[in-house]
Formats: structure tokens, C-alpha cells, sequence
């Protein structure tokens, strides 16, 4: 069995190859024809020596991940120039570009780096944004995602989301002989970071609004069990081990409370913790299953999948009552997840060429697929609501996948070897 639906809680062991190590690598598989032109020149190294990281090819590659830029090659570029003062304008012009960033990296004083970053509009002919940071050999790679925060939210006016976090699940080994691990990274897989191994599947990892802890379902004790983790020190409580499903955790806007998914009282229904307290409320009293709750933004509710209409649907509840379908476009849509601004609803729907990520306005109710993979699952969206992170399969290993927005830039970040699964980006970490 293939795919991981948490509404079925099904424990499939994933048959991999060895794994040496848990970085991802991106590789485009559908570039935006429409994005802007935009020239990342190599930052001018003035430090006497070799630099850890090439900051410009950071900024290149977060900023082709968004679908909003495409970077120019840089065998094509016309000049390498440190500033703005060294920019001619009419070159790069002639050459396309809409937007350049030119920088210089220089010894520091206290032996880490000064850096030195500019955005030029070209076509206007001004300076957009200049500003000079720092950073230790070990910080060099986080100073390039806030380069490309900060220009990706001069030019679009959308707060940039490269600085942010992944969780995802990996699979090392064969048969019987399976060792899960949970791990966080950077936004595009590099500084993977080991945060959990077993030998028992481990599942659905959330994270809790500050960033902080994550919460996890994990079979160590040979029934699952929702645990949460607190990232900095390591320390972690198990909430929940009832007999049965203990599934789909998700944390409420304010991290007090954890809806999720438990069979304790017969058949999967939604469930929310006071986390403080540990008491319980049950939401949901139907006969079918319902499971995957993902809270509005404001907390008064929360979408979750249900087949109490005899396929999976994506269902609205109101904690002050009332329950409302939201899915009517083909006959499975599951593991619903909302923009910041709770107008648009991504999930999984499934139409003739198997299971893709797609987007619903909730205002109109149009619903478009964004991908074209046939075994996507576990989507999770930026806290910008400009890309989706999700789980599919290419060839005979999982993957991840990212997917803009509106669909037309797709990636792929598969780690060198071996399966990858059940993403999920965290919120803005500061």
C-alpha cells in the first residue's frame, strides 16, 4: 500500500534503499514561462579566501522556487559587478532582466563575514534596497534565505517564507528491517537536522504556531500515540495512546489546544485537547470517519475529511455548531489544508489521472489542480500561501514535491537516496 491516509491510520512500511543522509535536493520539473527575469550576480568575494556557501546561488535558487522569478544562467550574464554604482543599466536591459542583485561578502572583525546586498530595478533605474549583515561561517547559509526574503517582499510586497522550517518523515532499510526518522530542515532541504529515529512508523508531524515543538504520531509503543516535542531541548510528552486510531494532530492558532483524530469511543471521529489541562471534547458524532482537521486561522472551527457522504469530502465545522461541506468536485478530496487568510482550501483530489494537489477558492467554489504527478498526498502550504510543500512518488521511491501557488513553477526535492514523506512547513519563526 502506497499511500498514507491518516483517516485509515494505515502502518504501511515503505520498502526503501539505504540512505546515507536526509539532505534534499531540488530539481525543477516545471519551470513558470511568465516569471520575471531577474539576475543573481555572483557576490564579489573580498575576504582574501574561498567562502563556505555561495550566497548567490542561494538567493537564485529560493527565489526560482517561489514560480514568481526566473533567475538568468549565469554564463549569461553580461558583468559581474559588487554594487550598484558598477551596474549599466542599458546591458542588462539589452539582456532581459527586470530586477539585478549584486553584492560583496568581506571579512568581519570578529571572524565571521559582513555582507553586503543590493536590489536594482532595472528598467527603472533605481536602487530598490541595499542593507549590510553579518554572519559566522556556520550562519552564511541562513543570511541567503534572509537576502531572499527581503527582495522577494520588495518586489512582490508578500513577506518572503525562505527563512522558514520542513519536517518530513524518512524510511531507511528493507522488509522487516525498517528505521523511520523525523527530521527538520530548511525551507529548501539543506541542514537536515535527525529529530526522532525508531523502529515503528512515525507519522503526521505539526508544527505548533510559535515553531517551537512539533507534535507527531508515533508506534514506538506499538500502538500509535500523539507526542509532542519541544525542538530546542529535545524533551517530549506523549498526549495521547488510546487504544486504536491517535491521529492527525493539529495545533489551534493560539498553541493552547491539539485537535486530532481518536477511535477511543468507536469509530474516528474529531477530538480537541486543552493541552494544559489534558481534558477532551469530542466534535464530531457520525458513523463514518472522520479525521485530517486543520483549524480556520481565527480558531473558530476547522475543515476535516469525512466519508459520511460515502467517498472522502472536505467538511467545514463552526465550534459554536454546524457542519457544512465544502468539496463537490469528483469523488475523493482529503487532507485539507487553508491559507493564512482562510480563502483558499488545498487538498488532494483525485480525477482520472490518479491523486494531484489542487486549490478551491472557497468564495467561488472553482477548483483547480496544480499538479500533474499521479501519488501526491500530505500537502502543506508556506505561511505566505505561495507554495505547497507535499509527499508523491517518482518512480519507485517517495519524494517531495513543491508546487507554486497558481501551479505553473513545480520542483521536486528528493533526498539522494531512499523515501521521503509527510511534509509540513512550518510558520514564520520569528
Amino acid at each position: 500500500m502506497r499511500r498514507l491516509t491518516t483517516w485509515m491510520m494505515a502502518a504501511a512500511l515503505l520498502v526503501v534503499t539505504s540512505m546515507a543522509r536526509a539532505d534534499l535536493t531540488i530539481e525543477i520539473t516545471k519551470g513558470n514561462d511568465s516569471a520575471t527575469p531577474i539576475a543573481i550576480v555572483p557576490f564579489e568575494n573580498l575576504t582574501g579566501g574561498s567562502l563556505p556557501q555561495d550566497l548567490a546561488r542561494i538567493v537564485s535558487d529560493d527565489l526560482a522556487r517561489s514560480g514568481q522569478f526566473e533567475p538568468i544562467k549565469r554564463d549569461n550574464l553580461v558583468a559581474l559587478p559588487g554594487t550598484t554604482q558598477d551596474v549599466f543599466v542599458n546591458d542588462w536591459k539589452r539582456l532581459g532582466a527586470s530586477y539585478i542583485v549584486v553584492g560583496q561578502v568581506k571579512s568581519a572583525s570578529n571572524g565571521g563575514y559582513s555582507i553586503q546586498y543590493e536590489l536594482m530595478d532595472v528598467l527603472g533605474n533605481k536602487r530598490m534596497l541595499g542593507e549590510v549583515i553579518t554572519g559566522s561561517n556556520g550562519e552564511l547559509r541562513a543570511r541567503g534565505h534572509y537576502i531572499s526574503d527581503e527582495v522577494f517582499e520588495e518586489i512582490t510586497g508578500i513577506r518572503g517564507a525562505f527563512s522558514t522550517k520542513i519536517a518530513y518523515i524518512t524510511a531507511n532499510g528493507v522488509g522487516d528491517n525498517i528505521r523511520f526518522a523525523l527530521y527538520v530542515a530548511d525551507s529548501d532541504g539543506h541542514n537536515s537536522q535527525e529529530i526522532l529515529a525508531s523502529d515503528e512508523p512515525i507519522m503526521s508531524p505539526a508544527w505548533s504556531p510559535d515553531g517551537k515543538k512539533l507534535a507527531y504520531v508515533s508506534f514506538e509503543s506499538e500502538r500509535p500515540a500523539i507526542y509532542v516535542q519541544e525542538l530546542g531541548s529535545g524533551r517530549r510528552a506523549k498526549l495521547t495512546g488510546f487504544r486504536g486510531i491517535n491521529g492527525a494532530p493539529a495545533w489551534s492558532p493560539d498553541g493552547r489546544k491539539l485537535a486530532m483524530a481518536l477511535s477511543k469511543d468507536g469509530q474516528p471521529e474529531i477530538y480537541v485537547m486543552d493541552i494544559a489541562s489534558r481534558q477532551f471534547k469530542r466534535l464530531t458524532n457520525n458513523p463514518a470517519i472522520d479525521t485530517e482537521p486543520d483549524w480556520l486561522p481565527d480558531g473558530s472551527g476547522m475543515v476535516f475529511t469525512s466519508d459520511r457522504a460515502g467517498s472522502p469530502q472536505i467538511y467545514r465545522l463552526d465550534l459554536s455548531g454546524g457542519t457544512e461541506r465544502l468539496t463537490f468536485t469528483g469523488n475523493y478530496n482529503s487532507r485539507g489544508r487553508l491559507t493564512s487568510d482562510g480563502e483558499t482550501l488545498f487538498m488532494i483530489n483525485r480525477s482520472g489521472n490518479g491523486y494531484q494537489v489542487a486549490k478551491q477558492d472557497l468564495k467561488t467554489g472553482r477548483v483547480t489542480s496544480l499538479t500533474e504527478t499521479q501519488w501526491d498526498e500530505s500537502p502543506s502550504i508556506a505561511p505566505n500561501g505561495t507554495m505547497v510543500i507535499y509527499a508523491t512518488q517518482q518512480g519507485t521511491r517517495g519524494v517531495l514535491g513543491e508546487v507554486s501557488a497558481d501551479g505553473r513553477a513545480q520542483f521536486s526535492l528528493p533526498s539522494p537516496q531512499g523515501d521521503v514523506r509527510e511534509p509540513a512547513w512550518s510558520p514564520y519563526l520569528n
